[in-house]
């Protein structure tokens, strides 16, 4: 096995830090801070963070094809011009829904934005349950509901051959699986393929790697879990520093390097004096492996 090394690129205390996102065309790192309400980049070369503020929780970025990002804010898909910081709404979902936002998303690999709800947190994991839906914004701009009666939609990604898509409810305790139709964005057969240990807590952000294994990020777990989605079997453990890990991304030059983001939200004094990176931005080397480059949305 190869060294793994650990090692905090942004200290910035987020609130919740979530969706990392590599954009191989700039050589940078996206990502969000939910509860800050904000969009960041960082940067390998000069280890600097950007970051354009918005006008509320915005919980996934993912690249565009034309351009710039798009991201989940509030209830909206909203696309984002960088330079101009500018934000414009795509459109609204769950407008019987007052108290929801969006939480997790990611783009398919026919360029399809998906992304799912849930109730505002009372305190974190901690909340109205049963209140959000899974959507996807196609690239003509319309929105599809897959389903609802979601806890906490969470992380989502493919299989390599683009037949399995895979999704976390955070409170199901579980990865599931679904067969998917990449012609037309339609999902079915869902099934269980890991239940998470005690210690492991609850599942959160996910990424696939380039040998089909997915990596999830555990909530007050502090680590991140690799898993083989054929055999439902727990490969290997790395954990971190700090409890609340959130997401997980690969990036760099040839996408060997993993990117995990956490949070600081619910923490007290003394847990933050334990855990002074709660809320940074991890970089993990030396796993072996490689990711995926992420899929730009097509719309």
């Amino acid at each position: 096995m190869s060294s793994i090394k650990i090692e905090c690129i942004a200290s910035e205390g987020y609130r919740i830090g979530e969706s990392p996102v590599w954009d191989g065309k700039e050589g940078l790192l996206l990502y969000v801070d939910i509860t800050g309400r904000k969009v960041c980049r960082w940067s390998p070369d000069t280890k600097q963070v950007q970051a354009v503020s918005v006008d509320a929780p915005v919980s996934s970025v993912a690249l565009r094809k034309s351009g710039d990002y798009v991201i989940t804010l509030g209830t909206r898909f909203a696309a984002l011009k960088w330079k101009e910081q500018l934000v414009t709404t795509i459109t609204r979902i769950d407008k019987d829904k007052p108290n929801n936002r969006f939480n997790d998303g990611k783009v398919d690999p026919a360029g399809r934005y998906f992304a799912g709800t849930m109730a505002e947190e009372i305190r974190p994991a901690v909340l109205e349950r049963h209140q959000g839906s899974l959507y996807t914004l196609s690239s003509d701009l319309s929105v599809v509901k897959h389903f609802d009666q979601v806890d906490i939609s969470n992380g989502l990604d493919w299989s390599l051959d683009h037949k399995t898509f895979f999704y976390i409810d955070s409170l199901s305790y579980s990865v599931d699986a679904f067969d998917y139709n990449l012609q037309t964005g339609k999902i079915g057969n869902r099934r269980s393929i890991y239940r998470l240990e005690k210690e492991e807590s609850i599942p959160d952000g996910m990424c696939i790697d380039t040998e089909g294994k997915l990596w999830v990020a555990c909530y007050d777990g502090g680590r991140v879990i690799r898993l083989d989605p054929e055999t439902g079997k727990r490969l290997q453990t790395v954990k971190l520093p700090v409890d609340k890990t959130t997401s997980c991304c690969f990036g760099g030059k040839d996408y060997s390097e993993m990117y995990v983001t956490s949070a600081s939200d619910g923490m007290d004094t003394e847990w933050l004096s334990r855990q002074p990176q709660a809320g940074g931005i991890f970089k993990i080397t030396g796993l072996g492996v490689k990711g995926v480059p992420p899929y730009p949305f097509a719309g």
